[in-house]
């Protein structure tokens, strides 16, 4: 009603609301994205897929920011990243297959 009284008419359309800013920045993001796409080294001692909880660290570690997995997921899909993992394969059917 006071924006009725306000504004007229206009004033019952609703308007987009900001959004809240992004967590990280691009550079982060490009960050994160190649360090998702590179994949973990098991050669440093890290697992050898990503799991959120990871990222978070990364991040916590990379950019010292804190950030729950939830949080990470919504980041990584709007990135345009999967978060699906491949499935695991035996080593004897790996062979077979090459």
């Amino acid at each position: 009603m006071l924006h009725f009284n306000a504004q007229g008419l206009s004033g019952l359309i609703d308007h987009p609301v900001g959004r809240r800013p992004e967590r990280l920045s691009e550079g982060e993001q490009a960050v994160l994205i190649n360090r998702v796409l590179r994949g973990p080294d098991p050669v440093r001692g890290e697992q050898s897929v990503w799991t959120l909880p990871d990222l978070c660290r990364f991040i916590e570690q990379r950019f010292d920011k804190t950030m729950r997995p939830h949080s990470t997921s919504r980041v990584v899909r709007r990135l345009g990243l999967s978060k699906q993992k491949t499935r695991p394969v035996h080593a004897k059917a790996a062979k077979a297959f090459a």
